[in-house]
């Protein structure tokens, strides 16, 4: 098995509160709880040699306009060499406990700017896109689907035309879901992964580069 990363690389987490997962952001090591934690553990498990450095950039509750306004620092300054990207829940989510919704049109506008800027400043920056997923863990998460599944579409639109890699984990929580988990065991919430959530997360990311 050969590493895909090489010594002195940078990979960056960026996104919501499912990538944040309760990170010290005082501190530039810590990475949190998350899919982030378990994929630098298990990558320099594998390959100790290899000096990566793993960023978590995540930021509970953002939205895909939030991105924007803290990209100079959270992404620009950081200089990855590769950076996975996880957002889009929020701009479902403001719609139903703020009423403050972003519909998918605007959605694409901000995602589409955020990634033309990386292309631009990051022109050597492999790009990792992550579909954002929901489970019917709870009883009002089916009628998000209304407003997450155009942004999911949007998400995928987009990785056609960035994207290095694509990792599609709407339908792969859906399929485990149908064949070994129930919701809840997945994400309490439909939001938030379990920590099997995160897991199946870190190892999806790894297939990408354990090929």
């Amino acid at each position: 098995m050969k590493s895909t990363f090489q010594d002195g690389q940078v990979v960056l987490f960026q996104g919501d509160s499912i990538t944040d997962c309760s990170r010290d952001r005082s501190d530039i090591t810590s990475l949190g709880k998350g899919y982030g934690s378990i994929v630098a553990k298990l990558y320099q498990t594998l390959f100790p040699e290899v000096k990566v450095s793993f960023v978590n950039k995540g930021v509970s509750g953002n939205r895909a306009k939030d991105l924007l306004e803290r990209y100079e620092e959270d992404f620009k300054a950081i200089q990855p060499d590769y950076l996975s990207l996880l957002i889009g829940i929020n701009d479902t989510w403001r719609r139903y406990d703020n009423n403050d919704p972003t519909d998918a049109e605007e959605f694409e506008k901000n995602c589409r700017r955020l990634l033309t800027q990386v292309k631009q400043d990051l022109p050597k920056c492999k790009l990792i896109m992550i579909e954002p997923f929901l489970l019917n863990s709870l009883p009002d998460r089916a009628s998000w689907r209304e407003d997450l599944d155009p942004k999911i579409h949007v998400i995928r639109k987009l990785a056609k035309e960035f994207a290095d890699y694509y990792i599609p984990m709407d339908g792969i929580f859906a399929k485990y879901e149908a064949e070994e988990y129930t919701c809840t065991q997945l994400a309490e919430d439909g939001v938030h992964p379990s920590p099997i959530g995160h897991r199946i997360i870190a190892e999806e990311y790894l297939k990408l580069f354990l090929q």
